[in-house]
């Protein structure tokens, strides 16, 4: 029984693989990167800032 069952599953596999084409794209992949660049920028004008009211205490 179970050496029918193994026969089974290897010919659906067999059947199935036939079904199965694998080709490149016509166009490119394209991967789309929603970087978000806001932060670091951000990041720097508070540095910027910082180093600024460090030099010049009378500032405001």
């Amino acid at each position: 029984m179970r050496r029918l069952f193994i026969l089974a599953a290897a010919v659906s596999a067999c059947a199935a693989a036939g079904c199965i084409r694998v080709q490149a794209p016509d166009k490119p992949i394209e991967i789309n990167l929603n970087v978000n660049i806001r932060q670091e920028v951000i990041v720097r004008l508070e540095r910027e800032a910082d180093d600024l009211l460090r030099d010049n205490p009378d500032l405001f």
